[in-house]
């Protein structure tokens, strides 16, 4: 930030550590474990078969991963000639990482395993975030979620990583604040800040793109065949995205490469707007204070909402045509397999909102280009959280699929 507050620099140094798994993980390494990731059980020689590596290789790397505690010894498989094989999976405890995500409603942190396991969460609503008050929120929240972490993981911790939107200070009008309160973002450097006082690397990445990451490293759609090209929808207080292409997460030359809410749309007057001026739980939200109806019920759960059915369904049918003409609009020009819609949503309300948008593209000329497939997204409410604890994950552990092969 701009100006440090005075802090302790043992605040938190003094009560975390730091994995003990000395430095990088070798690029043939790192191609093992991703493999592990997006398959499942592995015996060697299928490692061997799908690296290209020689089985001699592949015993030495797979000893040195059990023996850092990466990976574990599955139940031998009988009934082939020879030896029986012997699958090898991620340890869940392996590692831990920590993920924080920065909203304009609220912020929150959680603590996941090697496989993406929950251990713990902290949650904080607010009117509009400002970067002193999420600091003080980490400050607080950070040490207590350790202290409850299994004491193996409290070892293991490799990093943290941070989901932040973008240019926050330009959005002071639709969060119904003054400008000057949003203002301190300009110079604010939330990274930096945390990183001062924690002994383990930490990572930023637009919120949205983590989301689309946490589809990515842990998504149902990821292994053997999966998608391999793909827009990302996050429905949020904005509409968000991620862009997703031979596998790999885009991020572009400033980072925020797959701005979905930037895409322009029919407004329904026969102009355009943004898309996140339609598909975003901010528009939602002023609907139901129009009506005079309490909005903060959206904010504090995504589970059950309660909201009158008509306001709803209007929202859902105004998001899904917005949508489609953005899926449209970028299906023509990267060829793409799929949108994959996910959010701040009841998983019945992400279900209408999929079938919706699917039928709205339906409806759009797509002559001269193949449709895309609308499905759901495979993480839910706690994509950008889940996201930014796999940035520090990614970094580590995880090979660019540019790599690969």
């Amino acid at each position: 930030m701009s100006q440090q507050p005075e802090t302790d620099p043992g605040l938190l140094s003094g009560t975390l550590r730091g994995t003990n798994q000395s430095g990088m993980r070798a690029q043939n390494e790192r191609l093992v474990l991703t493999l592990l990731r997006r398959n499942g059980s592995l015996a060697k020689a299928e490692i061997a078969r799908l690296t290209g590596l020689s089985a001699q290789t592949v015993s030495v790397i797979m000893r040195a991963l059990e023996a850092d505690g990466l990976i574990e010894r599955g139940e031998p498989r009988r009934g082939r000639i020879g030896q029986p094989s012997v699958p090898m999976h991620l340890a869940p405890n392996g590692a831990c990482f920590l993920g924080l995500k920065v909203g304009r409603r609220s912020v929150e942190l959680v603590a996941i395993d090697f496989v993406g396991r929950v251990h713990g969460t902290r949650q904080k609503t607010h009117r509009f975030p400002a970067p002193e008050g999420v600091l003080r929120f980490v400050r607080e929240a950070i040490p207590e979620l350790v202290a409850e972490l299994p004491e193996i993981l409290r070892g293991r911790i490799v990093g943290l990583g941070i989901g932040l939107p973008f240019h926050l200070w330009d959005w002071a009008d639709p969060l119904g604040v003054p400008l000057e309160d949003m203002a301190a973002w300009r110079d604010a450097d939330l990274r930096a800040a945390i990183a001062s006082e924690l002994p383990f690397p930490v990572h930023v990445e637009n919120d949205a793109s983590a989301a689309c990451n946490a589809e990515i490293v842990f998504g149902t759609r990821q292994g053997p065949g999966g998608l391999q090209d793909f827009l990302y929808a996050y429905i949020g207080f904005f509409a968000g995205g991620g862009l997703v292409l031979d596998g790999r997460l885009v991020r572009g030359r400033t980072g925020n490469a797959g701005a979905l809410g930037s895409i322009p749309v029919p407004d329904g007057t026969g102009r355009s707007t943004q898309l996140l001026r339609i598909a975003s739980l901010c528009r939602l939200e002023a609907t139901l204070v129009e009506r005079g109806v309490d909005a903060s019920r959206i904010w504090d759960s995504p589970v059950d909402w309660q909201i009158d059915k008509d306001i709803l369904s209007d929202w859902i049918e105004r998001s899904a045509r917005a949508l489609a003409h953005a899926t449209a609009s970028s299906a023509a020009l990267l060829d793409l397999e799929a949108l994959v819609i996910d959010g701040w949503l009841p998983e019945m309300v992400r279900a209408r909102l999929v079938v919706e948008t699917r039928q709205a593209l339906r409806r759009i000329d797509l002559s001269g280009s193949s449709v895309p497939e609308v499905l759901e997204g495979s993480i839910g409410p706690r994509a950008r959280s889940l996201g930014s604890a796999s940035l520090p994950l990614s970094e580590r552990f995880l090979v660019d699929p540019g790599a690969e092969g």
